[in-house]
């Protein structure tokens, strides 16, 4: 019991401390309150507690590992007072409740400059963006020359379901499209709902439904696949022919709704293929 109390509390105070980090990076003046007569740096605690709506003696117990466990409203509330990240929002979650918050998805904003450099830098790799429900949004050149023209398209096509059950070009370059279509449906339901974006992909959902009857028997199949990790991709390219690659997936760090996929060629034959086909 007093190894549970002494846990209890260690982790109040990782909370507590957190809580006054955060507080101590705001700028009183950019948020509208007055700078001067300040002893610290920082937000004072009244005006944290007053940004998230919550009472001041309670914000200063939880800061002091006295207030309890707060709610999830009560930390969403504080995450958006003290203007965290994402990412910082999810670690206050793990301080105060000990798990995650429930996923919120959010529309993407595009992908940064330096995170374009890295796709264009897996050249003759084809790579590329997607969120978490299957729009691509970024791509390399070999993805393009490989995969599809993504850039030919308007940007609600480029959904990675659509081209598969639409598209009658990325049927006939699968080597098995029957498998590649139940791993993208599965991956794509496990992914979405892990993102919170249930309501989102409704439509895509509805559409695909009333257009694809193979989409509607495996939708109805329920079946749910992991969208990381690795495998290996055949394809049919209408030029080089077969190629093999080895399948990657990876979170992109910092940016919980979107995903890096990267199509690695299986031999150096493969890629030199590639590199020639590009040049």
């Amino acid at each position: 019991m007093a190894n549970r109390m002494s846990e209890n509390q260690a982790t109040e105070n990782l909370f507590g401390t957190y809580l006054r980090d955060r507080r101590a990076k705001l700028d009183p003046a950019a948020l509208g309150f007055p700078s001067e007569r300040r002893r610290t740096l920082g937000l004072r605690r009244e005006e944290v507690a007053q940004r998230a709506n919550i009472s001041p003696t309670w914000y200063t117990w939880l800061e002091q590992g006295r207030g309890g466990a707060p709610s999830a409203d009560v930390l969403d509330r504080i995450a958006r007072a003290l203007m965290l990240t994402e990412v910082e929002r999810e670690h206050l979650f793990l301080l105060g409740l000990g798990r995650p918050p429930e996923a919120r998805y959010r529309e993407n904003e595009g992908v940064t400059p330096r995170l374009q450099r890295v796709l264009d830098a897996l050249d003759p790799s084809p790579a590329l963006i997607r969120t978490a429900i299957w729009n691509v949004v970024a791509w390399n050149r070999a993805a393009a020359v490989m995969l599809g023209d993504y850039g030919s398209l308007p940007p609600h096509q480029r959904n990675v379901l659509r081209i598969i059950f639409l598209d009658p070009r990325a049927r006939a370059m699968q080597h098995d499209w029957e498998s590649v279509a139940r791993h993208v449906v599965g991956a794509f339901r496990a992914e979405a709902a892990r993102a919170g974006a249930s309501a989102e992909i409704e439509p895509l959902v509805d559409e695909l439904r009333q257009l694809s009857p193979e989409f509607r028997a495996m939708w109805r199949d329920n079946d749910v696949r992991g969208a990381h990790g690795g495998a290996v991709k055949h394809i049919r390219h209408p030029v080089l022919g077969p190629l093999a690659f080895e399948y990657s997936a990876f979170a992109v760090d910092g940016r919980t709704d979107l995903s890096m996929v990267v199509y690695n060629p299986a031999t150096p034959e493969d890629a030199e293929r590639i590199k020639s086909l590009l040049a």
